[in-house]
Formats: structure tokens, C-alpha cells, sequence
């Protein structure tokens, strides 16, 4: 059957998603509260789910909605600041993950997203702070843990 309508959508045609969509980062210090965020999403939620930890050992199963990519980062395969030789410091690995994801797919603005950040100090108050001056998000949109 001909549709005119789809006939002329192509690659280039811009895409309107008015969905909100999920950041959700943490480290092994808030792995039971990530858990207990993940619980809570909407099972069509869709979004990044970035979690740092020390070894690829400290890897666990998490149950997440099928729309929720996981990415697990682990500080003893990374290295530290480019050129220093220094080992990744805590924090670091997530931060320079969700800097380079908001690059990608958030060029546009925040949009809809919204963010759980979970974990230590440092984490949490460098991409606290990134998303709300950098990004442009609001702060209500970007729910943050008590520090580890």
C-alpha cells in the first residue's frame, strides 16, 4: 500500500520525541540505591545508565527497562587525565562518560531528560554541575544522592 506520508520521509527528515528522556549515573559506593532508582523508572523508559567502579569484577546484574542502555566503567582499565601517566581517580571515568554522552545527545538542549546522579562527592557534584551550567538543565530535573 503507497503512503504519501512515509514516501517522503528519509534519512534527513528531523525527528520530534517529546519523551523524557533518563541519565542515571552512579558508583559502587550507591550500587543498592541505583538499584532501587532503576526500580522506580517507567518500564518504557529510555535513556544511559553510566556505573563506575574500581575492577570489571565489581560488575553486577542490574534489571533496568529494555529501552535503558548500561555502561559499567572500571577506574583499573582507564587512565587518569590525558598525558599525566596518573591512574583514573574516583569520579572520573562517569564524569568524562557523561560529558561525552550530553555532547552527542544533547546538542540540541536538554529537552525532556532528566538525571539521577548517585555516588561520592566528586561524582556527584561534577556532573551535578555540568548538567545544570554546561548543559542547561534544570535543577529540578536533576535529582543527586547524599554524598559517599
Amino acid at each position: 500500500m503507497y503512503r504519501p506520508d512515509h514516501a517522503s520521509h528519509t534519512a534527513t527528515t528531523a525527528h520530534h520525541d517529546d519523551r523524557v528522556q533518563f541519565l542515571v549515573v552512579a558508583d559502587e559506593s550507591s550500587l543498592a540505591e541505583l538499584e532501587a532508582e532503576l526500580a522506580l523508572l517507567p518500564l518504557c523508559a529510555r535513556g544511559r545508565v553510566f556505573v563506575e567502579v574500581e575492577h570489571p569484577e565489581d560488575v553486577v546484574a542490574l534489571s533496568t527497562p529494555m529501552r535503558m542502555t548500561v555502561t559499567w566503567l572500571a577506574r583499573s582499565h582507564r587512565s587518569g587525565r590525558p598525558g599525566s601517566g596518573e591512574r583514573c581517580a574516583r569520579g572520573e571515568a562517569a564524569t568524562r562518560a557523561v560529558r561525552a554522552w550530553t555532547a552527542e545527545m544533547l546538542c540540541d538542549g536538554p529537552g525532556e531528560t532528566r538525571a539521577i546522579v548517585l555516588g561520592g562527592f566528586a561524582l556527584v557534584s561534577e556532573v551535578q554541575e555540568h548538567l545544570t551550567a554546561e548543559v542547561g538543565m534544570e535543577p529540578s530535573a536533576v535529582t543527586v544522592a547524599s554524598y559517599r
